[in-house]
């Protein structure tokens, strides 16, 4: 088939699109991925700074398990995520649910609230616990120390549970409303259909807002900064996370090169946590197109 001027021009168009966005692509996933692979490269090398090569060598993976400070850094900064995280979820959740079932006027007074921490400024949420956290320990504990493992836990609820509650709410627009009032219907008390109906229905959004709290508490600094005091695996000195410490590190002079390990450990679990998840994703996606296909 002979194709037209008009015809030849649309499509090399189309072509030149297609060339353009693929290559717009390419070059952001590059300039996402290439320092990490830079960083992984150089933690196969003792060398201090980045750019020089002193050899292949596995000696950063071995120090990384031998250096205290890493390891207590790296010990309070799981506890912390895993913790906060935790209950972040479950307030996240019954705020979810609470304002889904509340009156329209209530609900939309809670969800602009909530959508409040999300755009404002880390830095005022954490000026604004530290204002709070002083003012508790001047005037009603008589100036005693306040800030410790709990202000710290309080500052990184404060910044998970909205994150939460936007991962949640989704999920309850798209449940159909009908199955929880089913299960009220055949006998079930309010509790029994929420944790029947309900809950199951949104588990994808609750495990989203999961992950994703533990990855704000993971990479959060400044909250941690403001709010941090003595305890967990640091026992009488300031709780030192590893955002604090690579800080801490930065101001004396360059970081731990152990350090690159630990980045290089921490992405390979990330990246095989996101691809089992995919594939277990495509499995139940495949395993529900079979049986609508049986029915």
């Amino acid at each position: 088939m002979v194709m037209t001027p008009v015809q030849k021009k649309i499509k090399r168009r189309n072509i030149l699109h297609k060339v353009f966005g693929q290559s717009a692509i390419w070059l952001v996933l590059l300039l996402m991925y290439l320092p990490i692979l830079v960083l992984i490269a150089f933690s196969f090398t003792e060398a201090t700074n980045i750019g020089t090569w002193t050899g292949f060598s596995w000696n950063l993976y071995s120090r990384l398990f031998q250096s205290e400070e890493i390891m207590i850094a790296l010990g309070n900064t799981l506890l912390i995520a895993i913790i906060s995280s935790t209950i972040s979820t479950v307030l996240g959740t019954c705020g979810a649910i609470g304002a889904f079932y509340s009156k329209k006027r209530a609900r939309g007074v809670i969800e602009k609230v909530t959508q409040i921490p999300v755009v404002n400024a880390e830095i005022v949420i954490a000026l604004s616990l530290t204002v709070m956290f002083v003012f508790i320990q001047s005037y009603m504990l008589g100036g005693a120390n306040v800030f410790s493992f709990w202000t710290l836990l309080v500052g990184h609820i404060i910044l998970q549970v909205p994150f939460v509650y936007l991962s949640v709410k989704p999920k309850l627009q798209q449940m159909d409303p009908a199955l929880y009032e089913a299960a009220l219907d055949l006998g079930c008390t309010p509790n029994q259909a929420l944790f029947k109906t309900t809950i199951p229905e949104i588990t994808p959004g609750i495990a989203s807002g999961f992950l994703l709290s533990i990855t704000l508490s993971l990479d959060d600094f400044i909250v941690t900064a403001f709010t941090r005091g003595a305890g967990l695996l640091s026992g009488e000195k300031n709780i030192e996370t590893l955002s604090t410490l690579v800080q801490a590190k930065i101001k004396k002079g360059p970081i731990p090169p152990e350090m690159r390990a630990l980045t290089t450990i921490i992405f390979i679990v990330v990246l095989i946590a996101a691809v089992l998840v995919t594939i277990h994703r495509n499995i139940k996606a495949k395993s529900g197109k079979k049986r609508e296909g049986r029915e």
